[in-house]
């Protein structure tokens, strides 16, 4: 075959045969194609799509590119949940060891930031001591002990979506749904899952603004699933302002304690609890919603979930009384007050800036190889319909460089929108995609 010819075809629009895309993946994933004609083929798919037989093709390859695993020998039920990003979303941290404290299997395959987005791998090494890059042969030793493990992408785990992630950043792809599809079914089913939980965000925080591309995606996510012998569901969620209180590594994983210890009831609570009884309702562990939830208040109130989370870090190097005192993370230099220029409801907070500012404070990258600084980032003391007064404080800001903080602080300001009246309320939860 010629690479050139396959490219040409996908650019004038027509199907590629199965043959012809495990070639192209193939051969990229050896480095017997070069990135510039890998680059041809994503701007050529970003224009012309991939049908439902080519979309299952190229996944079933780059999931076939590298190690799968075999979960077998687990006989519980095995299931994992995915994010498509937004600010302040922490849910993973939250609903593994709930859904883990239920007795069921959760391995999960995580990433770092990207753009405004925080990772969870970023969230998870901000707590001392804890190792994300596990082997095979750890990640499944900690499955097997815990009932679940939190990791990074090992080199063996689907090598073609690596190499075209990163290229896909840098070539304006980035947002082609047959390409994020791909990319998050082929490392989701290597994990060796029977099931999965899709939290599909849309708005201002998203990588999705619209709603209507939103549900397209979460569409053909499930279609893909289900097409390869798996159980998935998706909630197309709110991002149109920051998940949660506390945005920045350190920070987030505070105030996903605070919620595993049942201490904090907002917006966080309300989706991560959502997403686990969605979890447990795959894994057959409740006969309807109502019962799930029931569930999940249970191991929240007993103190289960908080355990198991605190199992899981030791398993995983971390020091679990991090995660009761919150001292052992690391402490930011400074803190200062962002403070309310007026009396007024606040009517919006643009979480895409949000994230922006706090990768600018330092939580997270400008660049791939940027160190990401674990103690900053902002805890919003206000949110989305709150009314607050002038001189109130909007945001604790935590920072390490006077500069920085000075740099942001305006921007920050004008993240937040003001107004006389309450606005109207809006579902944190649009619909459920089966």
């Amino acid at each position: 075959m010629q690479v050139y010819e396959i490219i040409q075809k996908k650019r004038d629009g027509l199907e590629l045969t199965s043959d012809e895309i495990a070639f192209f993946i193939g051969g990229y994933t050896k480095n017997d194609i070069p990135d510039y004609q890998a680059a041809a083929m994503a701007m050529a798919i970003y224009f012309n799509g991939l049908n439902d037989a080519e979309l299952m093709t190229w996944t079933e390859s780059m999931l076939r590119s590298g190690e799968v695993f075999d979960l077998s020998e687990l006989t519980s039920y095995k299931v994992d949940k995915h994010s498509t990003g937004g600010v302040g979303d922490k849910t993973s941290l939250i609903l593994a060891p709930i859904v883990a404290a239920a007795d069921l299997y959760v391995p999960m395959i995580s990433g770092r930031g990207l753009g405004h987005t925080g990772g969870t791998l970023d969230k998870l090494e901000s707590i001392p001591g804890f190792d994300v890059q596990l082997s095979s042969e750890r990640f499944g030793e900690v499955l097997s002990n815990c009932g679940c493990v939190l990791a990074g992408q090992t080199q063996d785990i689907v090598p073609a979506d690596r190499k075209l992630y990163a290229l896909r950043d840098v070539t304006a792809t980035v947002d082609s749904i047959p390409l994020i599809a791909s990319s998050i079914m082929s490392k989701k089913l290597a994990e060796g899952i029977d099931g999965l939980v899709l939290d599909v965000k849309f708005g201002d925080g998203a990588f999705m603004k619209e709603v209507d591309m939103a549900r397209k995606l979460a569409q053909t996510l499930v279609s893909v699933g289900t097409r390869m012998g798996k159980e998935v569901v998706a909630l197309l969620t709110d991002m149109n302002q920051p998940l949660g209180t506390h945005v920045g590594n350190s920070l987030e994983v505070i105030e996903s304690c605070e919620v595993l210890r049942g201490r904090v009831s907002n917006d966080l609570s309300k989706l991560s609890f959502r997403l686990a009884a969605e979890m447990l309702l795959l894994g057959k562990k409740a006969e309807d919603l109502d019962e799930a939830h029931e569930i999940v208040q249970e191991l929240i109130d007993s103190g289960a979930a908080f355990r198991k989370f605190q199992e899981i870090t030791t398993a995983q190097g971390g020091d679990p009384r991090s995660l009761e005192e919150y001292d052992r993370f690391a402490q930011a230099r400074g803190i200062t007050k962002l403070i309310a220029p007026e009396d007024g409801y606040v009517q919006a907070i643009r979480s895409g800036d949000v994230g922006r500012l706090a990768v600018r404070l330092g939580a997270g990258r400008m660049k791939v190889d940027d160190p990401v600084d674990p103690a900053v980032g902002f805890v919003f003391n206000h949110k989305v319909g709150d009314f607050v007064k002038a001189g109130d404080a909007l945001v604790t800001i935590y920072y390490n460089q006077e500069e920085r903080v000075e740099a942001i602080r305006e921007p920050l300001l004008e993240t937040f929108t003001f107004g006389a009246d309450a606005p109207a309320e809006t579902s944190l939860i649009l619909e459920k995609i089966e």
